[in-house]
């Protein structure tokens, strides 16, 4: 897939220090695969996004994390566990909503396999984060079209570097603001103790109307009310953060919660029937599974009073995440109504409008 143009590539002013990918995947570690199902102008438009926040390490080690729903109409499988632990263990996978089971069947096998000598020796279980949104306007998603294999070349496929947006993995089917949404990524850097540390985030953009479209500060929806039709908000959006800043569990749920004010940046309230469902994670704090540490752990973590510079950089990277999965989206016909077509964003439309606000 070709390089498609992102937010900043139109001349967006987004406001923080971001990394050299501007992405998810400049956290040291993070890596990042997909398969996209496309078949021509039919009824398939889908796929799976895996996130693995250590990459494909020989053995399992906690990845610290915090949970929070601002909207509760989704699902994120795993969660009832890192509420109680404060960690996971397993790759995210994210897709669409009746794509779910076999996410989670599939990211066992790979777990299962990946990690044998541990799964051998130790009564472990596998209990993966597969998070969904609603991809049926685009895609047959009554089909079931996802399969094992397309799963584990997802998590296979992952790596660090450079990822696509827009109509890539779990996002290929998905609408945002009523436009095309899908996948969208974003980092920042920021300096803590005069140590260099990362924040990144990936959204899966299938929320909001246009009426509510904000970027940068200026309602773009308001002017770009062509071909929209929705009075309530009917999708959903699935954001994770990651970071190397080390952090406890409990910290990392307060970062999760910022989540909803980095897409309210963007215009959304949090529609009642959307899933607003976040993860957040940290690859700080390196250990064994508690299953084979000792009796007496240490975790390094931040002090409390250093994170109003954190919130900051997550919400600044998730208002970007969004903004580049509309960008980096391309038009699609739409199978409910058959024949239809969501549109892409008009980027020349948008710097337009842009300019007349002098936000150029």
């Amino acid at each position: 897939m070709t390089k498609s143009l992102r937010a900043r590539d139109l001349g967006l002013p987004f406001q923080g220090d971001h990394g050299i990918n501007n992405a998810i995947t400049d956290i040291p570690g993070v890596e990042v695969g997909y398969t996209t199902l496309i078949e021509g102008e039919g009824p398939i438009r889908t796929g799976v996004t895996a996130i693995l926040p250590r990459g494909k390490q020989e053995k399992m080690s906690p990845i610290w994390a915090g949970q929070y729903s601002l909207n509760g109409n989704g699902e994120m499988t795993g969660t009832h566990w890192i509420h109680d632990s404060g960690y996971f263990l397993s790759p995210i996978c994210i897709t669409n909503t009746h794509s779910v089971g076999i996410a989670h069947h599939a990211s066992v096998k790979w777990m299962i396999q990946q990690y044998a000598e541990q799964f051998k020796d130790e009564h472990l279980w596998a209990m993966p984060v597969v998070a969904e949104t609603y991809d049926g306007r685009l895609n047959d998603i009554n089909g079931q079209h996802i399969k094992e294999e397309h799963v584990l070349s997802a998590i296979q496929s992952s790596k660090p570097g450079p990822i696509s947006e827009g109509n890539v993995g779990g996002g290929t089917g998905m609408i945002c603001y009523e436009f095309k949404g899908g996948t969208g990524t974003s980092s920042r850097v920021l300096k803590i103790g005069g140590e260099k540390f990362h924040v990144g985030s990936l959204v899966q953009a299938n929320h909001g109307i246009r009426q509510w479209l904000t970027v940068c500060g200026v309602p773009v929806g308001k002017h770009l009310n062509e071909n929209c039709k929705n009075q309530t908000e009917q999708g959903s959006i699935v954001v994770i953060v990651g970071t190397d800043i080390p952090m406890l569990p409990h910290q990392l749920k307060r970062v999760a919660k910022r989540a909803a004010i980095g897409i309210g940046r963007n215009g959304t309230p949090g529609g009642n029937d959307s899933g607003d469902i976040f993860l957040a994670f940290s690859v700080a704090n390196k250990m064994e599974i508690p299953q084979q540490s000792s009796e007496k752990l240490k975790m390094s973590f931040i002090n409390d009073e250093e994170f109003d510079p954190i919130y900051e950089a997550v919400c600044q990277a998730i208002e970007e995440s969004v903004i580049n999965a509309l960008v980096s989206a391309e038009t699609m016909t739409t199978v409910k109504p058959y024949g239809g077509k969501v549109h892409a964003i008009d980027h020349d439309k948008l710097i337009n409008i842009m300019k007349e606000y002098n936000r150029m």
